[in-house]
């Protein structure tokens, strides 16, 4: 059987590159990975940031959670691979929006340094903004407006974040919010004050 792989002709070295698109979009890609426990504020913050962002001009787009699990990855479950599998193809999905020239905005539970890690790897030191979006589990009961947790307390929901699952504390993120002492508007303000030196192109 001849090798499949004859077939194939990589044409990389004559398609437009990244630098490319950001320089069209006046920008650089950069990818916004938030984790936090359910209920700590991720998907908010994705929302607002994406909102002051456009209204700078730039162009991002958000990856969450939810919408992520009802689509792309509705094959997985919430056991430990899966987790893992989920967060690595965010990662790949990620990097594929950022070699267009997109700034990403995720906004992941990613509970374990590990899988934080593999998506760091994945995605590449230089373009990964870690925002761990801080706020203490008896706050993020009280704004669950989905009773996720009360059913995860319930035994109906397994392996839930910060019940019957862990999540490990970020050790090396770029920023920390807390959502329980700052506002939303402040929580974003924060943000944009880190990230735009790195997505404004020299020339804007």
């Amino acid at each position: 059987m001849k090798d499949q792989n004859n077939n194939i002709f990589p044409v990389f070295d004559k398609i437009l590159k990244r630098e490319d698109k950001e320089r069209l979009l006046k920008q650089k890609a950069k990818v916004i990975w938030m984790t936090g426990l359910s209920g700590a504020g991720k998907t908010t913050i994705a929302k607002y940031l994406d909102e002051a962002l456009y209204s700078k001009g730039y162009v991002a787009q958000i990856l969450d959670g939810d919408n992520i699990r009802s689509g792309i990855n509705n094959n997985l479950t919430f056991s430990d691979a899966d987790r893992y599998e989920n967060i690595r193809r965010i990662a790949e999905v990620s990097k594929l929006f950022m070699n267009c020239g997109i700034i990403i905005i995720n906004s992941f539970i990613s509970p374990t340094e590990e899988i934080r890690n593999m998506a760091l790897d994945v995605i590449g030191e230089e373009n990964f903004i870690e925002v761990y979006v801080n706020a203490p589990i008896e706050v993020c009961e009280q704004r669950d407006t989905k009773g996720l947790y009360a059913k995860a307390r319930k035994g109906e929901i397994k392996n839930f974040t910060g019940i019957d699952s862990p999540f490990e504390l970020p050790q090396s993120a770029h920023i920390e919010v807390r959502t329980d002492l700052q506002t939303i508007e402040e929580s974003v303000i924060q943000v944009m004050e880190y990230l735009m030196p790195l997505i404004k192109q020299n020339n804007n």
